[in-house]
């Protein structure tokens, strides 16, 4: 079976090479929920930010993913006062499983050379500051993406709902559910998430919100929301509601460990594991299963929650493009964003 790298740093993040003065860079995180685009003025270290719907081609298509993505390009430049060719680098992060017909039909509706990853790229760039680390997402979806001390990328994941997800808000939503219809039928436990189900999709019983699923049917984003309730069902100690958390974790953990030995990481004394997503929300029900399988095979691993967003790393990674890398720190970029208004679409 082929083993070669299934997401790969394109050359221009592999070989930095100062392409421009590079005064103006462009930021793009698309996801299933959002689309966030960010200009960064280098010199006067300020951030135009700009937001509009989802551009997850898994979600929407690829065309609608692509107008998404250009629409909001052309409003964080408009927010910033300048024109796409004053830009020295735009790094364009998206959301799917195939990031190849993002880029060509990106390609084709914008001339600009801009350099287009999958999300999970970003997503590793802040939590790691683009260095040798691993970057774990668990929001809607899940993926996980690292890069070693070589230089060597691997991601594991990121095979969207039908395939995969492991430890997703979506699958834990899916799988509270099956646990409450489990327990409706009689042939798992019970569990509080039955009551909770019905209650929170507002059907009269569970196998009601089973019709829903296939009937309506219920969009990720409405499976995956149902985890808020799901994590204070089991913070509050119901059995198949930590079951759920405890299993999502040890999957997800699982794919961290798989990244870990395939870039040479498992071995390093240390390296950064940064946690992304809604779901790291819950705390250490799902935090602690999860360090507990990465550290039985990478010791180093030194997970915490990733407080920068994705888009934030998608401008890390134009200013690594630029050969400009080392020019603004991880906590500074932070900070412009954390001060930096959203102007939503």
């Amino acid at each position: 079976m082929q083993r070669d790298p299934l997401v790969r740093l394109p050359p221009e993040l592999e070989r930095p090479d100062a392409r421009s003065p590079a005064r103006y860079l462009l930021g793009i995180d698309g996801g299933a929920t959002k689309t966030l685009a960010a200009v960064l003025d280098v010199e006067q270290h300020l951030i135009h930010l700009a937001q509009s719907g989802p551009s997850n081609e898994d979600a929407i298509g690829s065309r609608a993913a692509v107008a998404a993505l250009v629409e909001v390009a052309e409003r964080a430049l408009e927010r910033a006062g300048i024109e796409a060719a004053e830009l020295g680098a735009g790094v364009v992060a998206v959301a799917g499983t195939d990031t190849e017909a993002i880029v060509r039909q990106f390609s084709a509706a914008r001339s600009d050379d801009w350099i287009v990853v999958n999300d999970v790229v970003a997503a590793w760039a802040a939590a790691t500051g683009a260095q040798p680390g691993i970057g774990a997402i668990s929001g809607t979806g899940s993926n996980v993406f690292g890069v070693g001390p070589d230089g060597r990328a691997w991601r594991v994941g990121g095979w969207g709902h039908l395939l995969g997800d492991e430890g997703s808000g979506f699958w834990l939503g899916v799988e509270a559910i099956r646990a409450a219809l489990r327990d409706r039928d009689g042939s798992g436990p019970e569990t509080a998430l039955s009551d909770a189900v019905a209650a929170f999709f507002d059907a009269p019983s569970v196998e009601a919100v089973a019709s829903l699923a296939y009937s309506r049917p219920l969009g990720k984003s409405e499976i995956a929301a149902f985890t808020v309730e799901a994590c204070r069902l089991a913070q509050a100690g119901d059995a198949v509601a930590c079951g759920l958390y405890e299993r999502g974790a040890e999957l997800l953990g699982a794919q961290v460990a798989a990244v870990a030995r395939h870039t040479a990481l498992a071995a390093a004394a240390s390296f950064p594991v940064g946690l992304i997503g809604s779901v790291f929300k819950a705390g250490a029900i799902f935090v602690d299963p999860l360090a507990a399988v990465v550290h039985e095979s990478a010791p180093g691993a030194q997970l915490a929650i990733a407080e920068m967003p994705p888009v934030g790393g998608s401008l890390l990674l134009a200013l690594r493009a630029c050969g400009r890398g080392g020019e603004l720190t991880a906590a500074e970029l932070q900070r412009l964003l954390d001060q930096a208004p959203v102007h939503a679409g």
